[in-house]
């Protein structure tokens, strides 16, 4: 192999990696709006639409519904280039970003595709999200929606560059955090239909009590803020016994009823900046104001108005149950549809470590199944084991996938380096 080429190759994995760089870190089901897609520059915000099977699974059904997805076709290499498929995840899919996606599209002269995911955005089935009409919300029906769509818009290549018989481009699925999970899960269930998979940050582990989370927050702060974090916990907690609406006000928090879901604000708010790489911006003035003997609450507080709230756009309203039983479809219904995918799939219920935990107790496994019966009615529950033994968990048991950014307490991922090169090399 000569030089030239061996640095192509680095070149290339290093680009993949920066890819991973826009995705979540760790996936939470309360979801942060990070602000990168709505400020971004898009490749195309042109909508196109797909007519979609709405249960891949009943030989009875036969109902559809529209599909919204987005196509950019400027670098592919007409008629055989390669098609990239970008996974929208748990929130509206709006266009093709103009971010590092486009970079190996023209460095590949692929062209580059995105398909919303099945309820969110603009694609919902039906006109309102009541809980009996949730039931066709699934990685499972979702996954078929992407083997639908791959068909369908192959065929369309097909006759647009006046191509007879059963011709293929060929294909590479993209995903992070969510949709990096429903990228791998596609490769092992669908690997006829793509050359290969990058899932950046993918949750292919569903997990029942998320206590991880917490520690894993507790070790990135350090020994200097943790305790600081701790302590103002202590003191918010105190704050609602004391002067409950008082305490609320002070977060812009006052339509929170239930004292839980407040509490649940506080611990994610404070996660906010370690997860996105950011953790000065917390632990820095906390500390501070700890060895200034300033109010710690005030200083948190400011914290999560100035950075969280005004960088980041987190939002009370994302933790009001009657914001989450709202069943209108409107642009914040994605809180009440990701709770429905942890309440049945997938939980990632972020409870308190049993010892040494930052956030309050009262964020436990007892509150999340109480919340997931409030929004949704008896008898949801998150199948955990049922997920993991279809999907394989972190012993997923399929090739040419390359798992980024991953996490340790995801469990251990192999890193299929040398397969994704090749796959992309040969396209």
């Amino acid at each position: 192999m000569t030089t030239a080429i061996s640095y192509a190759l680095l070149t290339t994995f290093t680009v993949l990696l920066s890819y991973t760089s826009l995705s979540h870190g760790l996936l939470q089901p309360r979801r942060i709006s990070h602000g990168l897609s709505a400020s971004g520059k898009y490749l195309t915000r042109d909508e196109l639409w797909f007519n979609q099977t709405l249960d891949h699974f009943s030989p009875y059904d036969h109902r559809k519904f529209g599909q919204r997805y987005y196509e950019y076709l400027d670098h592919l290499r007409v008629p055989d280039g390669p098609i990239f498929l970008m996974i929208c995840g748990e929130g509206p899919c709006n266009g093709i970003p103009n971010d590092y996606l486009s970079v190996l599209a023209k460095k590949f002269e692929a062209g580059v595709v995105s398909l919303e995911h099945r309820y969110y955005g603009k694609s919902s089935p039906f006109n309102s999200l009541a809980t009996e009409n949730l039931k066709y919300l699934s990685s499972k029906q979702a996954l078929s929606d992407l083997a639908a769509f791959r068909g369908f818009y192959q065929e369309a290549l097909n006759v647009k560059f006046n191509r007879t018989g059963k011709v293929d481009n060929p294909w590479f699925f993209f995903g992070a955090s969510y949709s990096g999970a429903l990228s791998a899960w596609f490769r092992l269930k669908f690997p006829h239909l793509t050359c290969g998979s990058l899932a950046s940050s993918a949750v292919v582990r569903a997990v029942y009590e998320y206590y991880e989370y917490d520690q894993q927050i507790g070790e990135s702060v350090g020994p200097e803020c943790k305790p600081v974090l701790q302590e103002i916990n202590k003191l918010v907690e105190l704050g609602l016994k004391v002067n409950n609406k008082a305490m609320k006000a002070l977060f812009n928090a006052t339509e929170l009823d239930v004292d839980a879901d407040f509490l649940y604000l506080i611990a994610d708010a404070q996660v906010v900046a370690v997860q996105y790489g950011n953790p000065d911006k917390l632990c820095v003035p906390l500390v501070e104001a700890k060895k200034n003997g300033s109010d710690l609450v005030e200083a948190y507080a400011k914290y999560v108005k100035e950075y969280c709230v005004g960088v980041f756009g987190l939002s009370a309203k994302t933790y009001s149950r009657k914001h989450l039983l709202d069943t209108r479809i409107t642009p914040e219904s994605a809180d009440r549809l990701w709770w429905f995918q942890t309440c049945t799939e997938v939980a990632y219920f972020q409870v308190a470590p049993a010892n040494d935990s930052i956030r309050s107790h009262q964020i436990n496994t007892e509150y999340h199944l109480d919340l997931c019966k409030s929004l949704f009615g008896k008898g949801v529950y998150p199948e955990v084991d049922a997920t993991n033994l279809y999907y394989g968990g972190d012993r997923i048991a399929a090739t040419k996938i390359i798992f980024t950014m991953g996490h340790k307490i995801h469990g251990a991922m192999h890193l299929n380096r040398p397969h994704l090169l090749t796959c992309l090399l040969t396209l």
